[in-house]
């Protein structure tokens, strides 16, 4: 049973789905906003959040679990040098999704998630 399992498989291994939120997270952080399907974005929105907290926490230990998650330190420097000081007086909602229609090869549903300025 799988009760009060949340999430999206994206017909991935849990090896590979944590890889590419990770890789989705760091490229969001590094390039500001990026193009890819709404399930994959509506994923990767509650974990950059989750990251740009951390970066606002500023300590040690919250450097040490952004550093264990993003792929880039420069990223991480961004996050607790630029980015998270911008959002210091906001209490969440640091992302955006925008719906772009669908791709023209699968039909599948694109948005471009952003962070909000």
């Amino acid at each position: 049973m799988r009760h009060r399992v949340g999430g999206r498989k994206l017909g991935r291994r849990t090896e590979h789905r944590w890889l590419l939120y990770r890789n989705l997270v760091t490229s969001l952080l590094a390039c500001e906003k990026i193009i890819t399907t709404e399930a994959k974005a509506k994923e990767a929105r509650g974990l950059a959040e989750k990251i740009i907290t951390l970066g606002k926490d500023g300590s040690l230990a919250s450097r040490r679990r952004v550093l264990a998650f993003l792929t880039d330190k420069k990223v991480v420097d961004k996050v607790f040098h630029e980015i998270a000081p911008e959002y210091a007086d906001r209490a969440g909602g640091y992302t955006r999704l925008v719906k772009l229609g669908p791709r023209p090869g699968d039909n599948a549903p694109m948005v471009k998630i952003e962070l909000v300025k």
